[in-house]
């Protein structure tokens, strides 16, 4: 397993991935969810280029703060500049895994698509719970990769390039076990909701075809998936969208949970 390095050229990929519909669709979903109060402290947990950062100190007003934290201090960089002239924001970087944080100092904390990279999602839900006051409330949004329904004329190859940009993630479904986990890290009041992001055609503002270059790129020669193979299925997937027959589904799950109060 090779996982995908957040440096600042994906900084950049990341910056362009983020403006699509779709993914502001995802980031309007997390904050409905969120549900963030003005004067409320609430920590990011692997921010990267810090988009909720910015939209929570929007949410919180002057009277409220939000912490930043990640393990790449390029996209820590990102953020920082994009929360410039903010006086209530603050960045660290850390792992999930051992928050910079101190005990019960936030009302809510979240993380979007993170701990499917993080091996011991246990205790990264544990320093969670830490951070929060008693009453607290988390929000972990994650991907199950192995919901991807996509069309292609050669389904063999079709799954090999998604088992190859599996190998980038320590846990592809991640989804199945998050409820379990919360409970073991000692959350209550768990609460799971599906939310499917669909095309039928490859317009480049669906999470389906904004993701595909990357998968591309990064798929190519992982496994049994050669160079030239993982460009041939890129290139057919163009070809699909042009003759109207492109087709990709995702499930992605927004759980929230309480810390008792």
């Amino acid at each position: 397993m090779s996982q995908i390095v957040f440096d600042e050229n994906l900084a950049g990929q990341l910056e362009s991935l983020y403006s699509k519909r779709d993914v502001l669709r995802r980031r309007s979903l997390v904050r409905d969810a969120l549900d963030a109060q003005p004067g409320e402290r609430i920590l990011d947990v692997g921010c990267g280029p810090g988009f909720y950062v910015a939209e929570l100190l929007e949410a919180v007003g002057a009277g409220g703060s939000v912490v930043g934290v990640d393990t790449s201090a390029p996209m820590l960089g990102v953020a920082a500049r994009r929360c410039a002239g903010h006086a209530n924001v603050e960045f660290k970087e850390g792992v999930a895994t051992s928050l910079p944080v101190p005990d019960a100092s936030f009302d809510a904390a979240l993380s979007v698509q993170v701990l499917e990279y993080v091996p011991d999602v246990g205790a990264a839900l544990a320093e969670m719970h830490r951070a929060l006051r008693p009453g607290g409330r988390v929000l972990v949004w994650d991907v199950d990769w192995s919901t991807v329904s996509w069309y292609s004329r050669d389904p063999a190859r079709m799954e090999r390039v998604l088992r190859a940009w599996d190998d980038h993630l320590t846990h592809p479904a991640l989804p199945r076990t998050l409820a379990a986990q919360l409970r073991a890290a000692g959350f209550e009041e768990i609460r799971a909701t599906g939310h499917t992001f669909a095309s039928i055609e490859l317009d480049p503002e669906t999470y389906g075809a904004a993701t595909m270059p990357l998968i591309a790129a990064y798929a190519a020669g992982q496994g049994s998936l050669g160079t030239d193979e993982a460009q041939d299925w890129e290139a057919e997937q163009r070809e699909l969208g042009e003759r109207g027959e492109f087709y990709f589904a995702v499930v992605q799950s927004c759980f929230t949970a309480n810390r008792p109060g």
